[in-house]
């Protein structure tokens, strides 16, 4: 699958409306990421990003964006990261995520993902740098996603 995401965004973002249909195709890949409806504006080895809309399904009683729904896009966006990284042979699983919030989600928010490239050769772990930015610019929740990347078997 790894080859297939990475070849479906480049495949998808030549044509209009290709970011999302890729968007589409993914959260029908893995369901649960529909509810926040990502829009992924760039997938590439080592770096993803996508947009969080901020709309009513997703927010918290005070009107910003749930500290949850955060969490998925910024797991969306490893994911994607993931998929185009890995390398051949190898899987990944996620152990854990810590992610600190720092601001108020008031607006849509950009997720992005990034890696160094010498973490995939030298694992099993690998730390997946996440963030969160509102369109202000303002990081509002930025953390680390851990990777287990192992053998197929």
């Amino acid at each position: 699958m790894a080859n297939q995401v990475l070849g479906m965004w480049e495949k998808f973002r030549g044509f209009p409306g290709g970011s999302r249909l890729f968007s589409l195709a993914f959260t029908w890949k893995a369901p649960y990421f529909r509810s926040i409806r990502p829009h992924f504006v760039q997938v590439s080895p080592n770096f993803a990003s996508l947009v969080l809309p901020k709309r009513r399904a997703v927010q918290n009683h005070i009107g910003t964006v749930h500290a949850i729904a955060v969490c998925n896009g910024l797991e969306a966006a490893m994911g994607a990261l993931a998929e185009a990284t890995v390398p051949t042979g190898k899987r990944w699983l996620p152990k854990g995520m810590e992610v600190a919030y720092l601001a108020k989600s008031t607006s849509d928010l950009t997720c992005s993902a990034e890696t160094d490239p010498a973490a995939w050769t030298t694992g099993p772990d690998v730390p997946v740098h996440v963030k969160a930015t509102r369109a202000d610019g303002t990081v509002v929740v930025q953390g680390t996603i851990n990777l287990w990347v192992t053998d197929k078997k």
